[in-house]
């Protein structure tokens, strides 16, 4: 097995923790010795073995003299499992590619000079693009303070999402919607706003992929204004509002939602503030799934880094609901431009994935 595709299986191992490593990153580890596959791991969930001790368990003593293909920078630091620099060490591995440094500052290149120190040969690069797209999320949290956010829209070819009345089921077919789940899986957590929970009563879960974590739910709801019997008040959902009101918040947190008070100076919530409570909540990909007055504003914030459209082969009529609700332009060098990253078939609609660039 040649370096190329040993980090190739590095990555499509830390791809296994997809939608259960949060809030930690993905990371795959390969051994090879003389050019064969002697151990492998991957780090599945916060808490459990690092991708570096899953391999070195499973190649025991013929991990001495191996190299170690990884796709993230061994950690260097004690958290609630040992630094995996030091299980390199001890394991006598004499060489460690990595794909990408890590950008968490507790690590930042540590874990890099630690293996040096030790006489271990060091290189990293290798796949660097593709690492880096594993985990947008994880990239972002350390580095802006905020979570990657991933908004979801399912249009028709004239752009709208739903009718004047209010109603958009089904705009897209079922193959569309049944993907939909794969990435509110791998998000930590998903954000809608009041307007479309008090319209649909969405459950907002993840139930067509197997899963077994499912992701926070977070509702902007400036006036407390959602209805206690919402389907997706439970454990596990955080309501932000821009007022205090202790009746309705009691209320609300009697049904195991917790309810955070984020406002700005207009009364509304604090986009912006939220995302930096997301992040420090340990949100890494924040998926959102809500209506055109929500995504017009995180649009206007600048807050949106990727967009995924279902864009469906019908025509529903100007008048019906738009995509983004934001003030209008008047000169177009303001328009919120995005670059193309994927363009594909599913079912009888189009997917397509834009960002308006890296972290």
């Amino acid at each position: 097995m040649d370096e190329q595709t040993a980090m190739i299986l590095a990555l499509d191992l830390a791809n296994r923790g997809l939608y259960t490593t949060t809030p930690n990153p993905r990371v795959g580890c390969v051994l090879l010795k003389q050019g064969q596959l002697v151990g492998q791991g991957w780090h599945e969930r916060a808490g459990q073995a690092h991708a570096e001790v899953n391999a070195l368990r499973e190649a025991g003593q013929q991990a001495r003299g191996a190299t170690a293909y990884v796709s993230l920078e061994p950690c260097s630091h004690q958290g609630k499992t040992g630094p995996c620099c030091e299980a390199l060490i001890q394991a006598g591995v004499v060489k460690v590619v990595v794909a990408m440094q890590d950008p968490n500052p507790l690590v930042a290149g540590q874990g890099l000079q630690r293996l040096r120190e030790a006489g271990i040969e060091v290189e990293v690069g290798l796949m660097n693009a593709q690492a880096q797209a594993l985990n947008l999320g994880f990239i972002s949290r350390m580095r802006r303070a905020r979570p990657w956010v991933r908004v979801k829209v399912a249009a028709s070819l004239d752009g709208k999402t739903a009718l004047l009345n209010g109603q958009s089921q089904w705009i897209t077919g079922p193959e569309a919607r049944a993907d939909t789940h794969h990435w509110r899986a791998r998000a930590c957590a998903i954000l809608t706003g009041i307007g479309t929970v008090n319209a649909d009563d969405p459950q907002l879960n993840v139930r067509a992929v197997h899963t077994t974590r499912q992701p926070f739910r977070v509702v902007v709801d400036s006036h407390l204004r959602i209805l206690p019997k919402a389907q997706l008040l439970a454990e596990g959902t955080w309501v932000v509002s821009a007022i205090q009101d202790a009746v309705k918040m009691k209320t609300l947190e009697a049904r195991g939602a917790k309810v955070w008070c984020i406002p700005n100076k207009h009364g509304q919530v604090d986009l912006e503030g939220l995302m930096i409570h997301l992040a420090a909540a340990g949100v890494n990909e924040l998926h959102v799934e809500a209506g055109a007055q929500l995504n017009g504003a995180l649009l206007a914030a600048g807050l949106i880094d990727e967009l995924l459209i279902y864009w469906a082969p019908t025509v529903i009529g100007h008048k019906a609901q738009g995509m983004f609700d934001f003030p209008e332009l008047t000169v177009l060098s303001n328009q919120h431009r995005f670059k193309r990253v994927e363009f594909s078939a599913v079912g009888e609609d189009i997917r397509i994935v834009l960002r308006r660039a890296a972290v």
